[in-house]
């Protein structure tokens, strides 16, 4: 069981029988009242997303999360297929639950999977990947009034803000829990 000063970001618990992952916290402690803590939950099964304030003495359970190893493979209709790095079984995960992360799958990525009862529910990405950018505008000399930075595509489709610098073809390092720009990679 935890404590409500155990419970952070990105810690999994069961709440209703489901597993969910916070996604956001707030200690907060009024007077009389006692500590609080805002919650922000999304569910790892159905991608859903709620938020739930905990009271002092409430005690969460912490969700049984196994992770292993897969690689993406392709995506099927709304179904995103993969293939566990150890065993070579084949699996697959709705559009539904991958939700945001699906902007940054590329064939033959590695992922972590997260496994609720032996089952596959989930998955996280590495907290930087790297892509190729397929469309860059050219920098235009002295255009620096915006900070220097200009907007591309990248191979899975996503606009990114970076530097002029950029051109096509590059491999760029995005960080996948910002959607930012890290460095061009080498």
């Amino acid at each position: 069981m935890l404590n409500l000063s155990d419970i952070k970001t990105g810690k999994a618990i069961t709440f209703n029988g489901e597993p969910y992952v916070v996604t956001f916290h707030q200690h907060s402690k009024t007077g009389r009242a006692g500590a609080v803590l805002r919650t922000k939950l999304r569910n790892l099964k159905n991608g859903a997303a709620l938020e739930k304030t905990f009271q002092g003495a409430d005690k969460i359970e912490e969700a049984d999360i196994a992770k292993t190893k897969a690689q993406y493979l392709y995506l099927d209709g709304s179904e995103f297929a993969f293939m566990d790095s150890a065993t070579f079984e084949q699996f697959s995960l709705p559009k539904s639950v991958i939700g945001d992360l699906a902007k940054y799958l590329v064939e033959n990525t590695e992922v972590t999977i997260l496994n609720y009862n032996n089952q596959p529910i989930n998955i996280e990405l590495p907290v930087k990947m790297e892509f190729r950018v397929v469309e860059a505008p050219p920098a235009i000399r002295g255009n620096t009034a915006d900070g220097g930075t200009k907007l591309v595509t990248l191979e899975t489709g996503i606009k990114v803000n970076t530097p002029l610098f950029i051109k096509e073809g590059d491999i760029l390092r995005i960080n996948t829990e910002t959607g930012e720009y890290v460095e061009r990679a080498k």
